[in-house]
C-alpha cells in the first residue's frame, strides 16, 4: 500500500491512539482496572437529567425526527449557539455574538483544525510552530500537527508543597516566543497534571500573545465556565485576542462529540469553513440535548452544584489512598485543582514509566505512562518524562481503590 505523507503520518500508532483502544477495550468489559483514560464519571444526577431531557424532546412533536433528521449549518446548531453567547454575556460580560461561536465535532477536531490554521507551512515560505508554555501537556496534542517539528515547548518551574505535593507553573523568566511561533496554547484544568494556571499566569500569556500579534488559544474542556472541574480560584477568561475551546464531554455528554469554540469573528468563520469541508456539518445531539439547561443556565449551577464538588471529593480521596499505600516511596504527586487525573511523580523510578505501565498492564491495571505528554520535547533526554504517571480517579470507587493499592504494590516490588 502506498501512502501519502498524510496517510503515513496517520497510520503509525499514536499515544492517544493507544489510550482511546485501552479505554474502548476496558470498556467494552473484562477485568481490566480502567485508571488510564478521560472518561467522565456515570454521576447519576447527571445522567437523569439527561434522561429527561431525552423524554423531553421525544414527548415534542417532531422533535426527535428533527434531532436525528436534519443537518444543522456548518457553525452548528443555531438555537444553542445563540443560548450560549447570550449566557456568557448575561454571567460575564464578554460582550460576544453568535458570530463568536463555532460548534465541531469536539474539541480534539477543533484543536486540530486551529493548530494547522497557524501553525506549519505558511504562504511566505517561512514555518510557524504552535507554543506550550507549560509541559506536560495533553496527550492529544502530539501527533495533530501535519508537519513534522510542529510544537515548541517550555520546561516548567516546580512549586515544592506539603504533603508530598507540588506545582507545575509556567517560567516566565526562561519563556521565548519568538518569530516562528504561530500560536500559544494550554489546557486549563491542564490535562494530565490537575494543574489550574493561576489568573495572574492566564493574563501574562495574553498579553506575551497579543503583543507577538499571535493568538492565545486555552482549552477549556475541563474548566470554567462549564464543566467547572475546578477546585481552586479561577475566573472565566476570554479576550478579542484568545480562541477558548470548550466541550460537553466532562458535562457528561462524550459519546456526542460536541465541541465549542469560542474565537474572533474571522477565525470562528474559519473553523466553520473547515466544518464544511471536513463534515458538511457538525452533529447536532449533544447541541439538542443541552440546549435548555444553557437557556436557563442551568449547566451552569450543574457544574457548580453537582460536577465540581462530585469529583473533587474523588480527588482528595485518591489522594488519602496513595498516602495509606505508598509507604517510603520516593514519590510526589501535582496538587489537584481540577480535572480528572492525579500526575503521580516516582522520583529516580527504577525503570520507565513505560515499563511500568507494562508491568501494571499484565496485572490487569491501566495508566498512561508520562512520557506521552511533553509534545515539542519529545527529542530531549529530560528524566522527569519517565518517571510520572497519570491516573484517572473518575471511575467507580471499588475500582480506583483497587488500582491504586495495585500502582502502589509494583511500585514497591521495583524500588525494592
Amino acid at each position: 500500500m502506498n501512502l501519502s505523507t498524510f496517510g503515513e503520518k496517520f497510520t503509525h500508532k499514536a499515544g492517544i491512539s493507544q489510550l482511546m483502544d485501552d479505554l474502548g477495550a476496558a470498556m467494552a468489559g473484562g477485568d481490566m482496572l480502567m485508571l488510564g483514560g478521560g472518561n467522565p464519571a456515570h454521576i447519576p444526577e447527571v445522567q437523569l437529567r439527561f434522561r429527561n431531557r431525552l423524554e423531553e424532546i421525544l414527548a415534542e412533536p417532531g422533535g426527535f425526527e428533527a434531532m436525528i433528521g436534519n443537518y444543522d449549518g456548518t457553525r452548528g446548531n443555531d438555537a444553542f449557539i445563540e443560548a450560549l453567547a447570550a449566557l456568557l454575556n448575561d454571567e460575564f460580560g464578554w460582550q460576544i455574538s453568535p458570530k463568536n461561536i463555532v460548534l465541531t465535532n469536539g474539541a480534539q477536531s477543533a484543536l486540530f483544525m486551529l493548530f494547522n490554521m497557524f501553525a506549519g507551512q505558511m504562504p511566505d515560505g517561512s514555518k510557524k510552530k504552535i507554543l506550550f508554555p507549560l509541559t506536560p501537556e495533553y496527550i492529544g496534542y502530539a501527533d495533530a500537527g501535519l508537519t513534522d517539528d510542529f510544537f515548541a515547548a517550555q520546561h516548567p518551574s516546580m512549586e515544592q508543597l506539603d504533603h508530598r505535593l507540588f506545582k507545575y507553573h509556567v517560567n516566565f523568566d526562561e519563556l521565548e516566543v519568538g518569530d516562528d511561533i504561530g500560536a500559544i496554547c494550554v489546557s486549563r484544568p491542564t490535562n494530565p497534571t490537575g494543574n489550574v494556571l493561576t489568573d495572574a499566569e492566564i493574563l501574562h500569556l495574553d498579553t506575551i500573545a497579543e503583543d507577538k500579534g499571535i493568538p492565545l488559544i486555552i482549552d477549556g474542556a475541563y474548566g470554567t465556565p462549564f464543566p467547572n472541574i475546578i477546585y481552586t480560584d479561577a475566573k472565566p477568561f476570554w479576550s478579542p485576542n484568545t480562541i477558548l475551546t470548550m466541550s460537553l464531554s466532562k458535562f457528561g455528554l462524550p459519546n456526542l462529540r460536541t465541541g465549542i469554540v469560542i474565537a474572533p469573528e474571522a477565525i470562528a468563520s474559519a473553523i466553520a469553513e473547515s466544518n464544511g469541508i471536513m463534515n458538511l456539518a457538525p452533529g447536532g445531539l449533544g447541541a439538542k440535548m443541552a440546549l435548555e439547561m444553557v437557556r436557563s443556565g442551568e449547566i451552569m449551577q450543574m457544574s457548580k452544584e453537582i460536577i465540581q464538588p462530585y469529583y473533587q471529593r474523588k480527588a482528595y480521596h485518591t489522594l488519602d489512598l496513595f498516602e495509606e499505600h505508598l509507604g517510603d516511596v520516593p514519590c510526589k504527586i501535582h496538587k489537584p485543582e481540577g480535572a480528572l487525573f492525579l500526575w503521580v511523580w516516582f522520583q529516580e523510578l527504577p525503570c520507565t514509566a513505560t515499563k511500568l505501565y507494562e508491568r501494571l498492564k499484565e496485572r490487569k491495571t491501566l495508566v498512561v505512562p508520562g512520557s506521552y505528554f511533553f509534545p515539542g520535547l519529545e527529542n530531549e533526554d529530560w528524566q522527569h518524562k519517565h518517571e510520572c504517571i497519570r491516573v484517572t480517579y473518575a471511575q467507580d470507587e471499588r475500582i480506583v481503590s483497587k488500582g491504586v493499592e495495585i500502582i502502589c504494590d509494583e511500585v514497591k516490588r521495583l524500588y525494592a
